[in-house]
């Protein structure tokens, strides 16, 4: 009764830890959950009150497929304001969650046989949605000594005649790996040699970038290069609205057009309320998105230090986003594999997600979007758990 393009693919781990970590807890247990990519913070007081002032305005009726014309021109101004990435209305899309944005493209573009180059370990849904769309997965591996980022020479020995996109995510998930101007600047060197090649460009975690540096992304770096590149963005981490389910995407006409085709058939518009809270959003104020930014700062530096403070884990310092991507191997001979570990774990208190969800091996990834004393208890247990 399945179909076969379903059958291809697996649930999402990262939500299936999550939901099993809220069954615990309706079961009495003290659970607390490091396995999903959530902002603790509240939602902005200025994004409430304009879905208040929607919802009594009535604004509760369909929009265009694509989004309405007030978001469209709020994400083109957060593109160029935030991005450096210049465009109009009519080349962004607005899709009920960037994740979305990432399937309607992908769905839209790649056939049979196709390949896709994802750099590894990548987000859960990179892999599961390409097979979906019956497209291969080139894994291209990066490694905790490099800072979990690749070379334009990694790059280019994966490129076949068959490739049909490259995944960039800067800062990342689940590594907080950001790549350098240069880095990009290198890639677009190799990517001008192969012009079947399209890029997307996930760009979700932009605001949590730790270096100092100005947020550095493909499509401003290369603008020759911009009608090949999907740069995607929304408004679930930087601005706490992971409930409001809104994403936005820049690219080329055609590209766009095609998502639209396919969203007027699956999800029609997004919800016209989570839509008027975006606008807010990006034309509002931001200055908090600075103080915000520094909270989690302390929040991984506190993390990482305890986690390399326990016998048989170790972890880089993420560059971005909110989460550590944690290797155990020198604890593998005890547990098996990182699934029974996160089971040890989850059975201690701590809900985290194995390193294997995640193209990943021996080690699990945790996120720091939470409080500091849940943070000091979680990484109490852990500890305790791996005495």
């Amino acid at each position: 009764m399945i179909s076969e393009a379903l059958s291809r693919i697996q649930p999402s781990r990262t939500m299936a830890m999550t939901d099993r970590a809220t069954e615990l807890r309706a079961e009495g247990k003290d659970i607390i959950s490091l396995s999903v990519g959530e902002p603790d913070f509240a939602t902005p007081p200025h994004v409430l009150a304009a879905a208040h002032a929607a919802l009594d305005a009535g604004d509760t009726k369909y929009t265009p497929v694509g989004g309405t014309m007030a978001l469209k021109q709020a994400a083109a101004l957060h593109f160029a304001r935030d991005l450096g990435i210049e465009t109009v209305p009519e080349r962004v899309i607005v899709g009920s969650g960037g994740k979305q944005c990432i399937f309607h493209a992908l769905a839209a573009t790649l056939s049979a046989g196709d390949e896709v180059i994802v750099p590894s370990p990548w987000w859960v849904s990179y892999p599961q949605i390409i097979r979906y769309c019956g497209a291969q997965v080139v894994p291209l591996v990066t490694h905790a000594k490099n800072n979990f980022r690749f070379s334009a020479g990694d790059l280019e020995s994966l490129i076949t005649p068959r490739t049909n996109w490259l995944m960039l995510n800067s800062p990342g998930n689940p590594t907080g790996a950001v790549y350098p101007a240069e880095m990009l600047l290198a890639l677009g060197e190799v990517l001008r040699r192969h012009p079947r090649v399209l890029v997307m460009s996930d760009d979700i975690y932009a605001p949590l970038n730790y270096t100092g540096e100005r947020h550095a992304t493909l499509a401003n770096l290369c603008p020759d290069l911009a009608d090949r590149i999907l740069t995607i963005s929304g408004v679930s981490k930087s601005h706490a609205m992971t409930g409001f389910r809104i994403g936005v995407a820049t690219g080329p006409a055609e590209l766009i057009g095609a998502m639209q085709r396919l969203q007027s058939h699956s999800s029609g518009n997004p919800c016209s309320i989570s839509q008027a809270a975006a606008v807010a959003a990006f034309t509002g104020p931001q200055d908090f998105l600075s103080d915000w930014r520094e909270i989690f700062r302390a929040r991984r530096d506190m993390v990482v230090s305890a986690i390399n403070a326990v016998p048989g884990l170790s972890t880089p310092v993420p560059d971005g986003a909110f989460y550590c991507f944690v290797d155990a191997a020198p604890l593998m001979e005890r547990f098996g594999d990182d699934e029974a570990l996160a089971m040890h774990l989850l059975d201690h208190g701590v809900a985290i997600v194995a390193a294997s969800a995640f193209g990943g091996k021996d080690g699990f990834r945790i996120s720091f979007a939470l409080g500091e004393d849940k943070l000091a208890e979680a990484m109490r247990r852990i500890a305790e758990a791996l005495a």
